[in-house]
């Protein structure tokens, strides 16, 4: 028998994106460091967090497959976190619009003495906002534990964004169709 995918992370949208491609796994997660050393490059930051989160279950479960991943946006080279409070998230929403900005995805795969690691990058493009438009979204949807302040799958992604270049479910927290193809 095959043993039970862990996934090395709380999001919900996360376990949402495994649970539609019908993968079985678990939950299982540790709180881990989320800094980075300041001379990697963008692309390696979320990897590099990732690795962090999936090492610290591998520590545990040194036999079982493990799948962690960890999004950052980037604007002008600026990595955007997760807002602190609603004012930061007016902020980064007010810096988003009308925009052009990526988002990246580090994705590690750990399974005995086997590593796959990789990034996803989308580019999002946001119309202009009112402020009136973002703060209703920060008051109704709460974006705190979401890099750039946002959730492309709730009112925002349908009434903000213009365009999106690359993988949709990879703003959302995880390339999915890239994932699976490493799983199997």
């Amino acid at each position: 028998m095959e043993t039970v995918l862990i996934l090395a992370s709380k999001s919900p949208r996360r376990k949402q994106l495994l649970e539609m491609a019908e993968i079985d796994f678990e939950i299982i997660t540790e709180e881990t460091d989320e800094t980075f050393s300041a001379d990697l490059s963008i692309e390696e930051v979320p990897i590099q967090i990732a690795l962090r989160k999936a090492k610290a279950i591998q520590s545990r479960f040194p036999q079982r497959k493990i799948l962690a991943a960890d999004t950052v946006v980037v604007l002008d080279s600026l990595i955007i976190g997760k807002p602190h409070d609603r004012a930061q998230a007016i902020q980064i929403l007010s810096m988003l619009s009308g925009r052009r900005h990526k988002v990246i995805t580090g994705v590690v795969i750990l399974e005995s003495d086997k590593e796959i690691k990789f990034a996803d990058t989308t580019f999002v493009e946001f119309n202009e906002l009112s402020l009136a438009d973002i703060i209703f979204y920060v008051d109704t949807y709460k974006p705190y534990d979401k890099a750039g302040a946002y959730a492309i799958q709730e009112w925002i992604g349908a009434v903000a964004i213009q365009r999106i270049e690359g993988c949709f479910y990879n703003v959302m927290g995880l390339p999915i169709s890239r994932v699976v193809k490493c799983l199997h």
